[in-house]
């Protein structure tokens, strides 16, 4: 595992397979199939063939009230793609399955949450629609996809680095419905949490999660403003006892605003001043090159961002940041997603 200063070894599959110029026939089909692969997400074919073998087409459709005749047609087309085999009304899952099982997060991420945005590239372009108010993104999709790549590609390797740590009380900023620090806590003994996240619907969802875990007592989500906390006086109780602080696909959100972003790092340790660790992950630019081949995700977390008008980082940039705050970075992990990267950092 490198340690601070040490080159990163990057996986393979982040140099990706698309190959580059990409001719008309595979942008378009490219299009289509992820739009395909959506909707057979949405159709609950993944669940099902995580659980099945094969699907009868009458027999599901009858099951699921869907249109056989449509039904049929989708299913055509994902075995053109190379997706299923489909043999007199019989489906089974092809070879390539597998790997789009693994980033089907991507899938619900890009067409489900970010499809409007991108579909409104050019009028935002023009000026004529701005993000955040005539174009939003679908929340809900958003998180559903984080989930399913967290649970496919980040997790395990979170859990690997906080099974490494002493601590009594952690704290997730950007916690969404306060799965993660809930699943953490629950994995030590005696230890409690903290979980802010702006949304308040967000917020509530996550009182049932805390409660389904049984942990009552133990962990605690917060309806706040993350940027609040740093810069506009929010106290938060109990912050001065948390040992570490994690945040994760949230810390470019933080660092929008020029005029405070040199400043969010240092805020970060003074809103939490007893954390001796903190554990920052985030997508980066990937680095340019020429001839180069395309993983998934990376080309649509900079468009989607750029769209947004929000800044990205290069993995350098990042860590020139935490230095200059006051961060020692004691490892770059690579963390699953392609140019995604955990940042292990000690309080200096």
């Amino acid at each position: 595992m490198p340690e601070a200063g040490e080159s990163v070894f990057l996986p393979a599959d982040w140099r990706g397979d698309a190959k580059t110029p990409f001719d008309a026939d595979t942008a378009f089909n490219g299009f289509i199939s992820t739009n395909v692969v959506f909707a057979l997400e949405q159709l609950g074919l993944f669940a099902w063939f995580d659980e099945n073998g094969r699907l009868d087409v009458p027999e599901y459709c009858r099951a699921q009230q869907l249109d056989e005749t449509v039904f049929r047609r989708l299913l055509s087309a994902a075995e053109s793609f190379g997706f299923l085999v489909v043999t007199d009304g019989q489906v089974t899952p092809a070879p390539a399955w597998d790997d789009l099982r693994r980033k089907l997060g991507f899938f619900t991420w890009g067409v489900g949450g970010y499809h409007d945005v991108f579909a409104s590239a050019a009028s935002i372009t023009r000026g004529e629609r701005v993000f955040g108010k005539d174009v939003l993104r679908n929340e809900a999709m958003v998180a559903l996809g984080s989930a399913q790549a967290d649970l496919a590609m980040m997790r395990h390797l979170l859990d690997e680095q906080v099974a490494e740590l002493d601590f009594s009380v952690l704290a997730d900023l950007g916690s969404g419905i306060s799965e993660r620090v809930c699943r953490l806590v629950k994995s030590r003994p005696g230890a409690r949490g903290l979980g802010l996240d702006i949304s308040a619907s967000a917020t509530q969802l996550a009182a049932g999660t805390v409660e389904r875990h049984g942990l009552t007592d133990r962990v605690q989500p917060i309806c706040a403003d993350v940027l609040d906390v740093l810069f506009r006086g929010r106290r938060i109780e109990g912050a001065d006892q948390v040992d570490v602080a994690m945040s994760f696909m949230f810390l470019h959100d933080l660092l929008v605003d020029p005029s405070t972003r040199m400043d969010v790092i240092p805020a970060l340790r003074k809103a939490f001043p007893n954390a001796h660790t903190f554990l920052l992950g985030d997508t980066t630019v990937r680095p340019r090159g020429e001839n180069e081949n395309l993983p998934v995700f990376s080309s649509g977390f900079e468009l989607a961002h750029a769209l947004m008008g929000v800044p990205i980082y290069t993995r350098e940039e990042y860590e020139n940041l935490f230095r200059e705050g006051g961060l020692h970075l004691r490892r770059t992990i690579p963390f699953g997603a392609p140019h995604t990267y955990l940042f292990v950092l000690e309080a200096q």
